[in-house]
């Protein structure tokens, strides 16, 4: 949240916060909706690379030091990220963290090829969608917990979030000694508003 006197913004939506500070915008341009798509595609694409060689023996244990967040946790989220994005974009639900939040049940999701598999199903929906979807529908307006913004934004967010958890995961394969199979490149990432830091 953005506070100022008694009125307040939530700080999810940076445009939003500009406009509360009297400020023109943020600066920030969002890439063309078919370059999200295809970022998108490779951002995914990337991650299952990479869920993969997670070791099923480590699959369990925390992926960072400062939240107790399974890795197996981390990996289904990422793809979560696509189902929510098609749950508001096709079913016309209102965007909730619940919708990317999901628990697992014990026993479910735990090797790195079962949780890509789920991850293929997903990309299989999202590239149904783009097929479908009209380019003018893009300014459509989706409802979220921090107010509403377009389905362009809504691609955006559905683009860098699940960037920013494969840089994650990335860090996660080096730490335990394993290198990351076809990196994400800053040109992959250009564009993209991803936090400075890692583990934000």
């Amino acid at each position: 949240m953005v506070a100022r006197g008694a009125e307040f913004v939530n700080a999810q939506n940076l445009e939003l916060v500009a406009k509360f500070l009297g400020l023109d915008g943020t600066g920030h341009t969002p890439l063309p909706p078919e370059v999200l798509f295809a970022r998108m595609g490779k951002i995914l694409r990337a991650a299952q690379r990479y869920i993969r060689q997670i070791p099923n023996d480590k699959i369990a244990l925390s992926a960072t030091h400062n939240r107790d967040r399974p890795i197996r946790l981390l990996c289904h989220h990422i793809f979560c990220i696509g189902e929510a994005h098609l749950e508001c974009a096709v079913n016309g639900r209102a965007y909730e963290n619940n919708l990317t939040s999901k628990k697992l049940a014990d026993g479910t999701f735990t090797t790195g090829d079962e949780i890509a598999r789920y991850g293929d199903e997903i990309i299989a929906r999202l590239e149904q969608w783009w097929k479908s979807v009209n380019g003018g529908k893009f300014q459509q307006q989706i409802e979220t917990f921090y107010g509403p913004i377009s389905l362009h934004q809504l691609l955006e967010r559905s683009t860098w979030h699940p960037a920013q958890h494969a840089r994650q995961l990335m860090a996660v394969l080096e730490s335990f000694g394993i290198e990351p199979d076809g990196r994400l490149t800053a040109e992959d990432l250009a564009g993209l508003p991803l936090p400075e830091r890692l583990w934000e």
